[in-house]
């Protein structure tokens, strides 16, 4: 088997596109791998054709040797859009691996450890009874027992810091009164704190109502300030999305910096490169909570991850049936009960529609940055 052809979609959802990569072979399988939107959105389909030529000819199955040819070949790290680019190529090499053998691509990670796979969703609104509101919809539809918001019920550039957490752990406090007690919640600060003694004062005051973790309260730079943070938290402590391989998140692990880490993996390397991570996680006593703010492929990439790792956790997850993803995929993983279950289908288990990309206009996207009472920039 010889892979013939390498080919990038823009699939435009709502405001933005997420680049979408098929890889062809001399025997009629092909593969799929979603890119994250790291942004530009536009650089990954030049990357993509500029790596292609490494490819044509190969045998897709050859993943570990193809990967590290590819990082030799780039010679200097290839940061965050080269990476997610690798990611969505490496997906489509595991796809046409499992198609190929007749196999769920769990089945090639040494089997499944589990048969369903939980998930959480993120959850928005201004006042208690919005979250409430959505929360009790997503537990109806869906199953959900677990949900993910924002901890800023005040303005965090423009209130006394005080007044802050004041607001965080009312507003938590009557959550948890309003809602079952076996629901759990995390919150994401979404590394807005600058300051690490800001993050552990809101940390405390979440910690009296049980936050199933406390996500990316810092900027992920500086090793030495999340072992400072996890020495003094009560509660645990997670990040992981804006960090690439092992190697970073190894450096982090060593430092006893983490209690559960978040690696994307439409970013990270790929299902090869998150299969290192997890292993070294596990090493640690750390568990894995993936990033996947992304579509329905991204979605079952990672839950043949899950379906063969010990250590995950729980997998983000965003409802496709409310936009175009799901007209992406012929049948797309929903979840029942909060869980979604495994397949026995080789490859993802799903497959993309390529009309209903093939056409889409590219939705230029861009992070916006707050500005302060000052003036100046802030973190999003």
């Amino acid at each position: 088997m010889k892979i013939t052809g390498i080919r990038t979609f823009l699939a435009s959802i709502g405001h933005r596109s997420r680049a979408l990569i098929k890889v062809k072979t001399d025997t009629g399988i092909h593969g799929w791998g979603e890119a994250y939107s790291i942004g530009p959105d536009t650089t990954v389909a030049p990357i993509v054709d500029y790596v292609a030529p490494w490819f044509i000819g190969e045998d897709p199955r050859r993943i570990e040797y193809l990967m590290m040819k590819t990082h030799q070949k780039f010679r200097f790290p290839p940061g965050g859009v080269g990476l997610a680019a690798i990611s969505g190529l490496e997906h489509a090499l595991w796809d046409i691996s499992g198609k190929a053998a007749g196999l769920p691509v769990y089945m090639l990670l040494g089997g499944h450890v589990r048969d369903r796979v939980r998930v959480y969703h993120g959850i928005g609104g201004a006042t208690v009874d919005e979250v409430v509101a959505r929360a009790e919809e997503l537990h109806s539809k869906w199953g959900f027992t677990c949900f993910k918001l924002s901890p800023f019920r005040k303005n965090p550039d423009t209130t006394r810091w005080g007044l802050v957490c004041k607001a965080a752990a009312e507003f938590f406090e009557e959550l948890r009164r309003r809602t079952p007690e076996d629901w759990e919640f995390a919150f994401d600060p979404h590394a807005k704190i600058f300051e690490p003694i800001r993050a552990l004062q809101l940390a405390d005051a979440l910690a009296p109502f049980d936050p199933m973790f406390y996500e990316e309260p810092l900027r992920p730079e500086q090793t030495s300030a999340w072992k400072q943070l996890r020495s003094q938290i009560r509660v645990p402590l997670a990040t992981g999305e804006c960090l690439y391989t092992r190697w970073e998140f190894a450096e982090l692990m060593e430092a006893d910096g983490v209690d559960i880490i978040q690696p994307d993996i439409c970013v990270c390397g790929g299902l090869l490169e998150m299969r290192k991570i997890a292993a070294i996680a596990e090493a640690h006593y750390v568990s894995i909570a993936p990033h996947n703010p992304m579509g329905p492929l991204a979605t079952a990439v990672n839950l043949h991850f899950a379906a063969a790792t010990h250590n995950f956790k729980i997998l983000e997850y965003i409802d496709p049936t409310q936009n175009s993803w799901r007209d992406w995929v012929d049948d797309p993983y929903l979840p029942t009960d909060g869980y979604l279950e495994l397949r026995d289908r080789p490859g993802w288990g799903i497959d993309i529609r390529e009309d209903a990309i093939r056409d889409h206009p590219y939705v230029r996207w861009e992070r916006s940055t707050a500005d302060g009472p000052d003036g100046s920039s802030r973190y999003i």
